[in-house]
């Protein structure tokens, strides 16, 4: 199928064809979904949920034997450290050692040596999606009871669930800020943001064209997992899934997919939901996409990566073509207006009062400017400098598949800012490092920095506090 275009300028015969020949764009998506329709055969759904129900036990126990067998998932709050709304972080080292050695011992060696000998520690592989295989977006049980209270919408997905412990993940709901209206503090007031409550929560402190931002932010759409058709992994046909589910409250509640550009299947990251809020001073949109406006991404989400970069699903299950002017920007608006939590330790600069810090979030962030190297990529004041890097983590391993990943490059990667970054475990692109001090260990060996026990803990006491 090919479409001409003919100019408007070639007179009035000609207008009226070019007229034609546009409005026939908006019958575009219906016309490949007839043909997707037609090339791919039905789907017997009883059949699939059948299935996979009976499947679901054995692919949720093989994720849970290697998470058991990575990290230590023992619930070990931190007595006085806690995110903004008071739930306490984990602490401590989660990722797993070999037998026999010490992180010390493993800094000791070289990437050649590790890869060699096997060493890297398990719980510094990529991780798996809980089934791996099958892939798509999978929700926290704590959205999905939330969401369904207020609105009846069900996200639970018949064939799996989701996998991380619920005191690894972000507080939830988690506050909301607002750059423009800081007096205000937690605009949420403590309420999961649904298309039921936004209305009355925000009217008042937001403008019409901001407050329809949120509107759509929060509007379910179809999507590759939750829509109407045959082949959905819901049990009943669904209207979709919002911005918001994911980004609860323009944050983050951990939901995870797999990333929809990369192919073969096994090559396909898990994603790490990242939060919103400081989206005004970002200038890469996406992990590893690189997008150069939110604008960009927001069309990119609805258009393919909410189908799994496959138009041709995206147009028979109902992709959601949004209209840039009148709604990605009103949405783009509202999301740049998300801020950072507050970080009551730094000054206008980003860096500690030393009247307000303790003697240990001193030195962590001498360490952090110096030894540690972790200012060459985040940047103050909101820690990060909006590129990419590559830490070709590749050359501690060998290529290993994992529950259906298979552990391979990882290429370019966004610097993510690190202002707020306690509230937002587990930590790297693909939730593999559960704390701040597996981050400190991961970075430790991936730069060869040779700190001692005494500077981790400085410089994850600093962090604690941006």
């Amino acid at each position: 199928m090919s479409l001409k275009f003919v100019s408007p300028l070639r007179g009035v015969a000609n207008s009226a064809a070019a007229l034609a020949t546009f409005l026939s764009l908006g019958a575009l998506a219906a016309q490949l979904a007839s043909v997707a329709q037609a090339q791919l055969p039905p789907v017997d759904t009883a059949a699939v949920i059948k299935q996979t129900e009976a499947e679901k036990p054995k692919f949720a126990e093989r994720q849970q034997r290697l998470l058991e067998y990575r990290y230590d998932l023992a619930d070990r709050p931190s007595p006085d450290v806690k995110m903004s709304l008071g739930k306490p972080i984990q602490t401590g080292v989660r990722a797993k050692l070999p037998e026999g050695l010490t992180w010390d011992k493993l800094a000791s060696l070289t990437p050649e040596e590790i890869k060699a000998k096997t060493l890297w520690p398990p719980g510094f592989y990529p991780l798996p999606h809980p089934h791996h295989e099958t892939g798509g977006m999978v929700f926290t049980k704590v959205q999905i009871d939330e969401l369904k209270r207020q609105t009846g919408r069900d996200l639970t997905r018949f064939d799996l669930d989701y996998d991380l412990p619920q005191h690894f993940l972000p507080e939830f709901p988690a506050p909301i800020y607002l750059t423009t209206r800081p007096d205000l503090g937690d605009v949420s007031k403590g309420q999961l943001v649904t298309l039921a409550n936004y209305y009355e929560l925000f009217k008042d402190c937001l403008n019409p064209k901001q407050l329809d931002g949120l509107r759509l932010l929060v509007t379910p759409f179809p999507q590759q997992q939750f829509n109407a058709t045959d082949d959905r992994r819901s049990l009943h046909p669904h209207e979709g899934v919002s911005c918001f589910d994911c980004h609860a409250n323009g944050h983050t509640n951990s939901s995870t997919h797999t990333v929809g550009d990369i192919r073969p299947n096994e090559h396909r990251h898990r994603i790490d939901t990242p939060t919103l809020r400081g989206l005004n001073i970002q200038r890469l949109f996406g992990s590893q996409r690189a997008m150069k406006t939110v604008e960009d991404f927001t069309e990119f989400e609805q258009r393919a990566a909410y189908f799994d970069g496959d138009i041709a699903m995206a147009a028979k299950k109902g992709v959601n073509p949004l209209e840039r002017g009148s709604q990605v920007q009103f949405m783009a608006e509202f999301q740049e207006l998300l801020d950072f939590p507050p970080a009551p330790k730094l000054n206008l600069l980003g860096k500690l009062d030393p009247a307000k810090a303790t003697e240990s979030e001193l030195r962590g962030q001498e360490i952090f400017f110096g030894k540690g190297q972790c200012a060459t990529c985040h940047i103050p004041p909101y820690y990060t400098d909006n590129l990419m890097h590559n830490l070709q983590t590749e050359r501690f391993f060998k290529e290993v598949m994992i529950n259906g990943r298979k552990a391979s490059a990882d290429g370019p990667i966004k610097t993510f800012p690190l202002r707020g970054i306690k509230d937002s475990p587990p930590y790297l692109h693909d939730d593999r490092l559960l704390t701040l001090e597996d981050t400190v260990e991961y970075f430790n060996l991936i730069l060869g920095l040779k700190l001692n026990q005494q500077e981790k803990t400085d410089l994850t006491a600093f962090m604690r506090a941006l």
